[in-house]
């Protein structure tokens, strides 16, 4: 794998512990953001900021997109371009339900060239190189084999978007009668990884961001999954869009 995705991991893991030792005393120091349930702390900006001074340094001319910035880079140019999430779970983040992760994906000429996933609770670093193959940890991921009977499904709520609460809902419950069981973590980059790494066979969620995925769908199709959008579609990194991952075997749900 490239030396690049190493010291991006190196990068990803120092945001990590600095979410790790928030003093949570002062509540996260919340911002209400457009939108139902849309948060930001000077936390999420804290760890941006990290992130944009030591990517930047590491590939010098890159564009940057992050979440909590007001103007949004193009994508799809000529060289890198790094989208970033600094804190994937803010919401978690807030009430201490520990499952928030620091995502970095890195596009080059327009296409996906890496992914970085740290979910610092468990000290879980997941990382892909297009066709290099996923890992957690250093070690080889791969997706399940299991048919969606047999699985879990993860499922998004689109919880800023009151227009597709209930059809969010209504999928839910379509997966539901079809699978074991579903879950809702809401960190869709670690819900990307669980799909990956073979704890869950499908995710779903009817409306993210780029920095939301950017990293996580690179991960799970270097792990051997699917992800396209609910009408099968590529997934576009300059907008939203919905996103379905799954392992091969619940590609056609």
């Amino acid at each position: 794998m490239d030396q690049i995705i190493g010291q991006i991991e190196e990068i990803a893991r120092k945001c990590g512990e600095y979410i790790l030792n928030v003093d949570r005393s002062r509540g996260g120091d919340v911002i209400s953001k457009e939108g139902h349930a849309n948060f930001v702390t000077k936390h999420d900006k804290k760890v941006q900021e990290i992130l944009k001074k030591e990517l930047l340094e590491l590939l010098p001319g890159a564009a940057f997109v992050g979440e909590e910035e007001e103007v949004h880079e193009a994508v799809y140019r000529e060289g890198y371009a790094f989208i970033v999430d600094p804190i994937d779970g803010t919401s978690n983040f807030i009430k201490d339900y520990r499952a928030s992760a620091v995502s970095i994906g890195l596009l080059k000429d327009g296409k996906q060239y890496g992914g970085v996933i740290y979910n610092p609770y468990p000290d879980e670093m997941f990382s892909a190189q297009a066709g290099e193959g996923a890992y957690l940890n250093k070690k080889r991921i791969h997706v399940s084999d299991k048919p969606l009977s047999e699985g879990l499904v993860i499922v998004g709520t689109a919880p800023y978007y009151p227009e597709l609460h209930e059809e969010s809902f209504k999928m839910a419950f379509h997966y539901f009668k079809q699978c074991i069981d579903i879950r809702r973590t809401g960190s869709a980059a670690i819900d990307l990884c669980n799909v990956a790494v073979g704890r869950a066979e499908l995710f779903c969620e009817l409306r993210l961001q780029p920095w939301d995925f950017a990293a996580g769908s690179l991960i799970v199709t270097e792990a051997g999954g699917v992800v396209r959008t609910k009408d099968r579609e590529e997934l576009r990194f300059d907008r939203a869009c919905s996103v379905i991952a799954s392992n091969q075997v619940c590609k056609d749900e």
